[in-house]
């Protein structure tokens, strides 16, 4: 059992219906996930932080349990600022008006875009190894197509990369990585990227990324920053740091941005749970 002690539900937000746990007790704390992950990639960091947190962990809609909305023409169903209203009706429903929120890859852009979006809303943020959007393809060079293909593969028309990764999603996704996974978790995420509809909105998601997300990046690039207290953690074995200073990155999207590398790859969170768990504790309990 990889959540003792947390509850489970579904509440429709009006435009998905978004599988969650939640446990523990004190100030709302959201954590996020990435792709093609669901909630279950926090078990490691979610108890600890759950002795001083309420923590509410979403499914992003298109993963895991929550629902699959229908797509629409110009991929908005599957934008983050759409997944970020999620998260605003699923806190709300829960009785938080004010939370915090930390995401990991595709849900750490859901979080910092609701950071732009409702900043009445979020008190802190915590974004591990990514970039922003925008600045991502803004930035695009040979090295970051070859690293991080998957980003225009994924995005291609409809139905291409579906039926290709619907052929064997197994050699599709975790190459090389499987190890680093509890067998539990993996098995969730198996089980959740063999359905052809989690395949099609995960593809969406991406598809999303190089539009409509993009183009809302680039409308708030130079015009607002992000005003609450936002730290930033990524993979020192990753990619991210042989082609970004991630920090200053950040500092021209953040009012207050700190943060560092953790001595691991992409996956922080399962990687080096200690170390990420308690760079997040830290960050979350210090002052405003």
């Amino acid at each position: 059992m990889l959540f003792e002690n947390f509850r489970q539900t579904t509440i429709d937000t009006g435009g998905a219906q978004i599988n969650l746990r939640f446990g523990g007790e004190g100030p709302p704390l959201l954590l996020l996930h990435g792709h093609p992950q669901t909630h279950a990639m926090w078990h490691l960091i979610a108890p600890r932080l759950a002795k001083d947190f309420t923590v509410v962990l979403p499914d992003l809609r298109g993963y895991g349990d929550s629902s699959k909305p229908e797509s629409a023409e110009d991929h908005s169903t599957y934008s983050k600022r759409e997944m970020a209203k999620d998260q605003v009706a699923v806190m709300r429903e829960l009785g938080f008006d004010r939370f915090s929120v930390a995401g990991h890859d595709r849900g750490a852009r859901c979080a910092y875009r609701l950071a732009l979006d409702f900043p009445d809303v979020v008190e802190k943020l915590a974004v591990l190894d990514i970039i922003p959007t925008g600045e991502t393809f803004r930035r695009a060079n040979k090295d970051f197509a070859m690293g991080y293909w998957h980003w225009f593969f994924l995005a291609q028309p409809f139905d291409f990369p579906e039926r290709v990764i619907g052929q064997n999603p197994d050699n599709f996704y975790f190459q090389g990585t499987r190890h680093l996974f509890h067998p539990e978790a993996l098995t969730e995420y198996w089980r959740a990227i063999h359905l052809p509809r989690t395949i099609h909105a995960m593809c969406e998601d991406y598809r999303a990324a190089a539009t409509i997300d993009c183009e809302i990046d680039d409308q708030d690039r130079g015009n607002r920053k992000i005003a609450c207290p936002t730290l930033v953690l990524w993979g020192e074995k990753g990619s991210l740091p042989n082609w970004y200073d991630v920090l200053d990155v950040w500092r021209g999207w953040a009012e207050d941005a700190q943060g560092r590398g953790i001595d691991c790859g992409h996956y922080l969170a399962e990687e080096a749970p200690e170390e990420t768990g308690a760079e997040l504790l830290r960050f979350f309990k210090s002052a405003p």
